[in-house]
């Protein structure tokens, strides 16, 4: 295989290989001479290296290249406070046994016992002070969202999941546990089985206990996950012996209010289907990424009032979504792409479209074709 570039999205790099794309390239074999690069557009990390992808084939920069994203949102570490920082910092300058015991004397429980979770640092928009849970309660409220619908469309997503489990099983590949290996992953894990309405009622809200809807049950979770694009054009692939799956036709990204992050996948479509001179209904299958079920709902009644059009659910997340997927925010772009791709190609379907929120108030929108 003729690689010219890897491209991989990722948000919390690790630092043992803040450049993934290029130790993901040599790991797997591509020549040392070939080229790679990770990228970060926080949520849309995977769709953002399928059209840089795109944009350097169209450019004549590069025929091949592998477009994926990753993430281990499970490996996102915890963090010392500045403060505890510096007194690490002057321990490992200290030479005497007086000058680490001097040391050592200033650590405070606070210090070791409180750490910052990286996690909880990277959910959160430093503009406008809100994690992304709570913008999702400020568009359930702006909507006026029940906490009924919302579990009822997460619902939705674990039996539509469950329903799928043959066809999603075809993307994936599986991944042997360590530290033995005689295990492997061979199928999404996220999925609550005998998932019921009561269940998802039990569970309180969790970034606004006193009045808000937004739960860990309709809410998106955190995930690993990778996965990767092969990209170039129509007479390469043929000529190399390959069906193309689909092709990237058109893709937008929009600014919106940080602390509406959800909504951006209402204008992003709005701007994608004007810029391709299409309607709503021309498109046969649709994907928002749940990041939360109440802003895919605000989205809709967003695109309503726009007159955009009403979305047809039957469309909708077909094989359900990132609420019983969950949602490795690196690669979901990619997953959805691949995903909606099989699904279209399975339907004989022509034209479907993605699109996801982005933290920090963005959103994107991809049309594929068939």
């Amino acid at each position: 295989m003729r690689v010219d570039e890897v491209i991989f999205g990722e948000v919390a790099q690790p630092p043992e290989a803040s450049n993934v794309a290029r130790v993901i390239s040599l790991l797997v074999g591509i020549p040392k001479e070939k080229r790679a690069y990770t990228l970060s557009r926080n949520c849309a990390s995977g769709i953002e290296s399928a059209t840089s992808a795109a944009e350097k084939i169209q450019a004549g920069l590069d025929e091949v290249v592998i477009a994926g994203g990753t993430e281990s949102m499970s490996n996102i570490p915890l963090f010392y406070n500045r403060e505890a920082t510096k007194i690490f910092l002057q321990l490992s300058k200290a030479r005497t046994l007086t000058e680490k015991l001097a040391c050592f004397l200033k650590f405070r429980p606070r210090h070791l016992l409180k750490p910052e979770v990286g996690l909880t640092l990277g959910l959160s928009d430093p503009t406008c002070g809100l994690n992304m849970g709570q913008t999702a309660e400020v568009l359930a409220k702006e909507y006026g969202l029940t906490r009924a619908e919302q579990d009822e469309f997460a619902l939705t997503s674990h039996k539509r999941v469950q329903a799928a489990r043959a066809k999603l099983k075809e993307e994936i590949v599986p991944v042997h546990v360590p530290p033995k290996f005689e295990k492997a992953v061979t199928e999404d894990n996220g999925v609550r089985e005998n998932l019921s309405l009561e269940d998802l009622a039990k569970m309180r809200p969790y970034f606004d206990r006193a009045t808000g809807t937004v739960t860990v049950g309709n809410s998106c979770q955190v995930t690993d996950g990778a996965c990767a694009l092969l990209m170039m054009k129509e007479e390469l692939a043929k000529s190399m012996g390959y069906t193309p799956l689909g092709y990237l036709r058109a893709y937008t990204y929009v600014g919106v209010d940080p602390s509406r992050m959800g909504i951006g996948p209402a204008y992003a479509i709005a701007e994608l289907l004007k810029k391709t001179d299409l309607k709503l209904k021309d498109i046969e299958l649709l994907e928002i990424n749940e990041a939360f079920a109440a802003q895919v709902i605000a989205c809709e009644r967003q695109m309503e009032k726009d007159g955009v059009g009403k979305i047809n659910r039957d469309i909708l997340n077909v094989n359900g979504g990132s609420i019983a997927l969950g949602h490795p925010v690196g690669t979901t772009g990619n997953r959805l792409i691949l995903t909606l791709l099989r699904e279209m190609k399975r339907r004989n379907l022509r034209l479907g479209l993605i699109s996801l929120c982005i933290g920090g108030g963005q959103g994107a929108a991809v049309l594929l074709e068939r």
